[in-house]
This record gives C-alpha cells, sequence and structure tokens, in this order.
C-alpha cells in the first residue's frame, strides 16, 4: 500500500487513511476472524505526490497505481494493527480479538473519536513498523498491489558503539527534549519515548527522530533506506535541526503576536469587569441605556425647541432602542440624534447695544472708513431701540485688502456675538449650504447647521466670504439655495435636508463680501444691503501702516517685543498667589476693552533702527497703489526681514551678499534707502506725458478693483496716397485698438458721432473727419478695459487731433457721453479723484449728476483741486479748450 501522509512508511506506529475502496476491502478480509495481516508500504515519489503545480490536482488515490516507477524501492513490512471504516460504528476486529501485545491501549471513547474522525468512504489503518522491505517487484497494479518484497536482515548495533555514533544518539535526544520545549505538539511523543524506544539503539532512536519532524518524502526515504547507523543519525540530526528551527521561528511570531494581543485583551477584560462592577453597583447602565438617557436628559433641558424636532427626536429615540448596537442604523441614528441634541436651540450670546463702545472697537482696529462704521452703528442704534437687529443681511463691497472680513470681525466684537466666517468662492456643491441626505455615507448638515453647533449660540454673526464667486455646476447652484438663507421673511423656519426640521435663522446676523457686485444673481443681490467700501488714501494708508503694520511687521521679525506688565516684570505691588485666587473685582467692567499693546525694542536690536515716514510715504506712492493695504503689509515685512538679517549677521559678524548688505551708516529706513530693501519702484510717474500732451490725446480717469488709475486717449489720423485720379483714398472710418471690450467699443463710436458734430459746430469748414481716418488707442493694451466711463475723454481726444490743438495739460475728466451731448454720471469718484492727485492734476470735470459724491469727500481730498461738473459736452469743450463761453454756456 501507499499511504498519504509521508511518515506512515517508518519504523513506528503510525495511523494511515485510504480511500480505495478495493485495498479497504482486502484488508478488511485478510484481518477478519482475528487473523493478523501485514502489508508492505512504500511511498511514492516526489514528482506524484507532493510537488504538483498550483493548477494541477494532488492524487486523490494514492494507493493506486500506473507506473512501477512512482515507488520509492525501500519500504517497511508492517503489521495491521486495526482497520477503522468511516461508516462503521466500530471496528471490524474486536481488540479482543486481537494477538497479545498488540492490543491496543485506548478505550472505547478514544475509538469512537477516531471513527468520528474518519470520513464516509475512508479508512483508519494502524501500522506498526517491523522491518525493512527492498521492493523487487510488482506483480500486479491492484488495487489492491501485490508486490514481491526482499526482507533486510536485522541490523545488529554493536554494544561498543563508536564514539560518533553515542555522540550523535545523544545529541538526538537532546535535541528531541528541545524540540518539545519549543512546540507543544511534540510533548505527547516524549511520553511514548522512554518505554518504546531504546536510546542504546542508534538505528531506532534514528527512525523515532524522523518520525517527530515534518521533513518531506524524500527527507524521511532517505532516512529509511539509510544502512548504516552513523549516516541515519546524521540524516535524522538533520531533521530535527530543521524542526527545531521552525518552533522557534514559530515560537517568535506567536510572542509577537500574543505582545500585541495582551495589552488590548487586559484593557478588554478590565473595561468590561469595569462595567460589571458599576452595574452591579448601580453606577452605570448598559451602553445603550445610558445613551438613550442623555439624550433624553438633553431633551428635558431645552426650555424652547420647535414642536416638529422635539417629535423628531422623540421617534428617534424610540427607533434607536430597539436597534442593535453593531448594527449600520445604529451609528447613522445615534449621529442625527447627536445634530439635534447639541444644537442651540434656546441658547442665545446677550447683545451689546453701546454706541461708544462700539465706536471704540471700530476705530481701534480700523483708521478711517468713517462711511462704514456709521453704517454700522446705526444699526447698533436701531437694534438699543428694538431689541434686536435681526433680519439684517450686509454686503460689504470693496478692492481686496481694505479689510471687509476684518470689519465683520469689529462688528461681532462690538455686539458681542460669536463670529464665525466660511467662503463660497468656488463652491459649487448646494449640500455645502442645505446639507446632505442621511442616506448618504459621511452626510453631514450644511454649513449654516455646523456653524450653530461651533458657536453654541443661535444669534451669530456669520461672515459669507467671497459672495461675488459662487461657482454653479451639476450639483446644483448655491447662489438659488442661498436665497431663502438670507431672505428675512423665509429664514425663520430654514430647513436643513439633513436635520429635516425647521431651524430659526432669523436670529442670526449675515454679513457678505465682495470684490464686485456685477457677478451676483439680481435676486440675491437684491435681499442684501450694500455697502461700498471705496478703499484707502494716501494719508489713510499713511496712518494705518504707522499704527498697524509696521509695529506688527517688526513684532513678527523679532525687532520688536510687546511690553510687559508690572506683575510679570517682578513688581514689588503685584498681587500674591492668594490674591490671584480671590473672588474678581465685583466693580470691575466686563465688557471693558483691553487696551493697545506697547513695544520696546529688544536688546540686540539697536537703538536706532526704525522706518520712517518718508520711505512708508515711496512704498505708498510709488510701489503700492491698489486700494488695499495688503500689498504695503508685504512690502513692510520685507523690509522688516532684512532689517532682521542684517541685525543677526552684524552680532554674529557674518558675511553678507551685495544685495543684502546694508549700505547706510545708519538703521534708519527712509526714503533714499528704500530701494535697497524692496527694489526699484514699479511706478516712475502718472503721467504718461510730463509736459504739454500731444495733439491728439486726453488724459481720463478710470475705476479699476485696485483703485483708480489714469487713462489716457491717443488718437492719430491714418494718412494715406492719393489714388490715381488725385483723390484722397478712404476718410471717415474708425479704428480702435488697446484690449477694449463690448461697452468700450460702443463708446467710441458714440465718441466719433459727437465729435464729428461738434467739430462742425467749431470749425464749419473743417473736414478731417471727412478725408482721413481716425485710429484710437487706450495705452496698457495687455490690460482689458470696460465701461463708459472715457466717453468724453474719447470726444477731446479726437477734436484734439482734428483741430490740431492740445488739450489743457492739467486737466483730467470722466463722464458717459451720450449720443446728443449729454454727460451721464459714473461711478468711483473717490478713486478716481485719488488718482488724479497722485499724478499731480489740479483741473478735474466730473458729470454735474456725481456733484454729490464729491461734496461727500474729505476736505484734505478736495483742497488745491479745480473743479467743473458738466451736464452737457459743451462745456467740457469750453474747459478742455479754454474757450470760455463759446457756446453761450453758462454755469
Amino acid at each position: 500500500m501507499t499511504p498519504r501522509r509521508c511518515d506512515a512508511a517508518t519504523l513506528s506506529e503510525r495511523n494511515a487513511q485510504l480511500t480505495d475502496k478495493a485495498t479497504i476491502d482486502a484488508l478488511t478480509r485478510s484481518s477478519a476472524g482475528g487473523n493478523v495481516s501485514y502489508v508492505g508500504v512504500f511511498l511514492r515519489k516526489d514528482s506524484h505526490h507532493s510537488h504538483h503545480g498550483p493548477y494541477e490536482p494532488a492524487v486523490v488515490t494514492p494507493e493506486v497505481l500506473t507506473d512501477p516507477d512512482q515507488l520509492y524501492p525501500v519500504g517497511s513490512f508492517a503489521q495491521v494493527h486495526r482497520i477503522q471504516r468511516g461508516a462503521d460504528p466500530r471496528p471490524d476486529r474486536p481488540a479482543d480479538q486481537l494477538p497479545p501485545g498488540l492490543r491496543p491501549d485506548t478505550d472505547t471513547d478514544a475509538e469512537d473519536d477516531v471513527a468520528d474522525n474518519v470520513a464516509e468512504g475512508q479508512a483508519s489503518v494502524l501500522l506498526l513498523g517491523h522491518r525493512r522491505v527492498t521492493l523487487t517487484s510488482v506483480d500486479r497494479l491492484g488495487p489492491p498491489v501485490d508486490v514481491t518484497v526482499e526482507h533486510w536482515d536485522r541490523i545488529v548495533t554493536d554494544p561498543f558503539q563508536s564514539d560518533m555514533v553515542r555522540a550523535l544518539s545523544n545529541e538526538i535526544v537532546s535535541m528531541i527534549r528541545e524540540v518539545a520545549t519549543l512546540n507543544p505538539l511534540f510533548r505527547e511523543h516524549i511520553h511514548y519515548f522512554p518505554t518504546r524506544v531504546d536510546s542504546n539503539d542508534p538505528m531506532k532512536l534514528a527512525d523515532f527522530a524522523a518520525s517527530m519532524t515534518t521533513g518531506s518524502a524524500g527527507e524521511l526515504q532517505g532516512v529509511l533506506a539509510e544502512k548504516d547507523p552513523e549516516a541515519r543519525l546524521h540524516k535524522a540530526l538533520t531533521l530535527l535541526t530543521k524542526e527545531r528551527e521552525v518552533s522557534r521561528l514559530q515560537q517568535e511570531i506567536s510572542a509577537q503576536v500574543e505582545a500585541k494581543m495582551t495589552e488590548a485583551q487586559r484593557r478588554y477584560f478590565l473595561t468590561e469587569q469595569l462595567k460589571s462592577i458599576k452595574k452591579e453597583l448601580g453606577m452605570e447602565k448598559d451602553d445603550k441605556d445610558a445613551l438613550l438617557g442623555k439624550y433624553r436628559q438633553k431633551l428635558a433641558a431645552f426650555t424652547e425647541i420647535p414642536e416638529e424636532a422635539r417629535r423628531a427626536i422623540e421617534a428617534e429615540l424610540e427607533k434607536l432602542s430597539a436597534l442593535e448596537k453593531n448594527s449600520a442604523e445604529f451609528n447613522v441614528t445615534r449621529t442625527y440624534l447627536d445634530w439635534l441634541t447639541e444644537l442651540p436651540w434656546d441658547t442665545a450670546t446677550p447683545e451689546r447695544y453701546d454706541l461708544a463702545r462700539a465706536r471704540e472697537i471700530l476705530d481701534r482696529q480700523h483708521y478711517g472708513l468713517d462711511d462704514v462704521k456709521d453704517v454700522i452703528l446705526q444699526f447698533v442704534a436701531v437694534g438699543k431701540l428694538r431689541g434686536s437687529i435681526q433680519g439684517k443681511i450686509l454686503c460689504l463691497a470693496g478692492p481686496p485688502g481694505v479689510g471687509k472680513t476684518s470689519i465683520a470681525k469689529g462688528v461681532a466684537e462690538a455686539l458681542g456675538r460669536k463670529f464665525y466666517r466660511f467662503s463660497v468662492g468656488g463652491l459649487s456643491d448646494v449640500s455645502e449650504i442645505r446639507g446632505h441626505r442621511r442616506t448618504y455615507v459621511g452626510a453631514m448638515p450644511g454649513k449654516l447647521i455646523q456653524c450653530l453647533k461651533t458657536t453654541g449660540s443661535n444669534n451669530p454673526l456669520i461672515l459669507i466670504d467671497e459672495i461675488d464667486k459662487l461657482g454653479k455646476g451639476f450639483q446644483g447652484d448655491p447662489a438659488s439655495a442661498l436665497l431663502e438663507l438670507l431672505d428675512p421673511s423665509q429664514n425663520s423656519s430654514f430647513r436643513d435636508t439633513y436635520l429635516d426640521v425647521p431651524v430659526d435663522m432669523s436670529k442670526v446676523l449675515f454679513m457678505c463680501t465682495a470684490n464686485v457686485l456685477e457677478t451676483i444673481p439680481g435676486p440675491l443681490l437684491d435681499r442684501m444691503e450694500i455697502i461700498n467700501l471705496s478703499g484707502y488714501d494716501v494719508p489713510e494708508k499713511l496712518e494705518i501702516a504707522e499704527r498697524y503694520l509696521v509695529p506688527k511687521s517688526m513684532l513678527e521679525s523679532g525687532l520688536l517685543e510687546e511690553k510687559k506688565t508690572d506683575a510679570a516684570e517682578g513688581d514689588t505691588d503685584a498681587p500674591s498667589d492668594a490674591d490671584a485666587d480671590a473672588d474678581p473685582d465685583p466693580d470691575a467692567d466686563p465688557d471693558a476693552i483691553p487696551p493697545l499693546p506697547e513695544y520696546l525694542t529688544p536688546s540686540a536690536v539697536p537703538a536706532d533702527l526704525a522706518i520712517e515716514r518718508s520711505s512708508l510715504e515711496s512704498l505708498v506712492r510709488w510701489y503700492c497703489r491698489e486700494a488695499g493695504v495688503r500689498n504695503l503689509e508685504k512690502h513692510i515685512r520685507k523690509i522688516c526681514r532684512k532689517l532682521a538679517l542684517q541685525v543677526v549677521a552684524a552680532a554674529e559678524s557674518a558675511p553678507l551678499t551685495e544685495r543684502t548688505r546694508r549700505k547706510a551708516p545708519g538703521w534708519t529706513v527712509d526714503a533714499d534707502t528704500l530701494d535697497e530693501y524692496v527694489g526699484k519702484p514699479p511706478f516712475t510717474s502718472d503721467r504718461m506725458f510730463p509736459g504739454d500732451t500731444p495733439h491728439g490725446v486726453a488724459m481720463g480717469l478710470a475705476w479699476t478693483s485696485m483703485g483708480g488709475a489714469a487713462l489716457y486717449i491717443e488718437t492719430q489720423g491714418i494718412v494715406r496716397s492719393a489714388d490715381a485720379e488725385g483723390k484722397p483714398r478712404g476718410g471717415g472710418g474708425l479704428r480702435v485698438t488697446g484690449s477694449m471690450k463690448d461697452v468700450m467699443k460702443e463708446s467710441t463710436s458714440i465718441a466719433h458721432t459727437v465729435g464729428r458734430k461738434f467739430l462742425h459746430e467749431y470749425q464749419m469748414g473743417n473736414s478731417y473727419f471727412d478725408d482721413y481716418d481716425v485710429h484710437m488707442h487706450v495705452p496698457d493694451g495687455a490690460t482689458p478695459k470696460d465701461g463708459p466711463s472715457a466717453g468724453i475723454t474719447m470726444v477731446t481726444a479726437m477734436l484734439s487731433l482734428a483741430m490740431d490743438r492740445p488739450v489743457r495739460a492739467d486737466l483730467a475728466m470722466t463722464g458717459e457721453v451720450s449720443l446728443s451731448g449729454l454727460v451721464l454720471p459714473v461711478g468711483g469718484i473717490k478713486e478716481k479723484t485719488m488718482a488724479a492727485r497722485r499724478a499731480g492734476i489740479d483741473c478735474l470735470v466730473f458729470p454735474a449728476q456725481n456733484k454729490r459724491d464729491y461734496d461727500e469727500l474729505p476736505d484734505y481730498l478736495k483742497e488745491g483741486l479745480e473743479v467743473h461738473f458738466a451736464e452737457e459736452y459743451k462745456r467740457v469743450f469750453e474747459i478742455a479748450f479754454m474757450e470760455d463761453d463759446f457756446f453761450d454756456h453758462k454755469i
């Protein structure tokens, strides 16, 4: 027979599993009636037994042979000790019919266990090896297989063994005990070792040692076929050594896994024991019961909560009580209850309506912006009279860097409200506003509900930043979702998609910021009150730089440090620990505004280090012309960083490059040394023509998102040669360049028509526009330009070209012109006035309807300016070409 297990062919007592029915029946018949039967046991070779490919099935019936060469030539002659079939409740052979000395030591319970482990249609055979045999021939392939064998003579061991054999035997015995201690699976072999194995017999000792290992078929066959005792011991010792290493590796792996699991198991067991102890003492309920109790306690604590929200919480509590803790729905319901019970349904922050305090806070945090501060103080006054300022949605519109976000923070501080900001720039998912459906994985409420939970108040100030940059995609239109939220008549019952219960958002003060209003949808813009922030002029920028930007930048660079209080410096009058633990002063004002910090120069910084006002003036005029102060702050930080580098390099005597080395003898940064720190100025003059303007050129004023700027209009006649008959070619056409957009291109056509009309009135015989084509260009062609405010400037430039007369050199103008010659109002009067003063212009022409805007400007902006207000272009013509009362027009 050819057993399935490799170690069944050794000379020891082993079980073999048989699967072939013919072989099982033959063994059963040979053992019937108490007969003792014997079989030859041979192993299959590796190519047929164990080394099958990943997709090649193993041998299903190892007792069936197809080729005699499949067997190893050396096997064992074994006695059939017991046969146990899988379908039989008891062995075929009673134990009392077995030959004496071969009866099994196991009891009937053990036999039952064997029967239970044998599959139906198979058999378990207990074999006892007697001697080795050599396969002479295979007489019949069977099954069962009939073979002719030659028995080996009994190998008689020398009682006076060699030292090598004794040493190998002792090493094997030691190795057996070591392997048994490392691997619990081999410990039962140690119990049979003293009674069944003679340690003085090297052959049996080698067989026993090999049977303990999990060696391959070839390795075990090598031990079985070896006749020399010393060589056999060597092979058995090799197998044991491999087994020991495997056992050690297994033990290391087990130790590593146990080390990782021990702490977690210990914590788990202690936690469970603690829970059990607390539960027995009545100190703690079950997790779910405690959770339900927590939610009911929160629900009972609400004094004011919408009835629909209360019913939703109670329904979810009933649902949670019927769910298993490990179910996915349990966690979804728990998260939903967390949101419902943690919202501040009845929690509001006490508001302050103190005008003096609000003015002090706004003046402390922002310089200038009086118009904006007045509007905010009006809301505070209304709130004091009504008791609330709810239902107001303010939108701060202005160029970048003018302090829109910081103003909103100041308003929140002045009113005593919590502040929350979130940006909607580029937002294209409506779920960020209205929340996700609870059926989605990772669903959450919208930003507005998150704001209420974060601030813990139902009346915070929410700043919706960059509302003019809202996106729109396939996930919805956030601008449409904001319509309900920013409508005072609807947001008292705002319904978030996740919560699905009404939430009162009418107590929230909404403020929005935008750079331009044109990109805000009309319905959304209609719900907001616009507060325009026009930007800072030169004096305001200088004050902001001296009061805020320079100290802040020097403090961040280590060139200044805050002045410590007397208590921090260890003053004898400082309060003791006992005083610190005492109750606070009841007369102290909780709403008191902390004073502005004072600064000192550190000892490592030179005492004369400073940034003079002249350098700040140069920065504002020639480096930072934008409406805000963000770019100005960047330049001041750059100066402070280079000063810090020079201070540290001077203290350490470290070399610096030519660009970073200090060239002035002192440590003061003034207008003369400014370029050493920030480079050459990007602006050298506001005027393209420092002297008189050429014919056909006029200066206008433009408004941009960065503030006001001078805008020149250039015109030139296109000269063409005469045709063959001597007549001029072309004439009466207009070509425009300079990156003009549609509205500005329309203004050029209107200006051309108006110019032709006024030229006919002033010089009836002038046919310039009929004889020549006109090319109009607006410099700075890389910058897109749009708007109608350059209309009167275009007309003036074309008339200057046609009459061959220059425009007044100190004149700048702005205003839209109609086809009938009317001058229409424009925007950005403050920015345009600042741009004119920066360019050194003394005379300005504005539309008559913009007089009210000019009158609201600060006096220092209007000082020294000659300003004219025109209703029709006739007045502009008279001023530009100094033809007073030419058209009998009196103002």
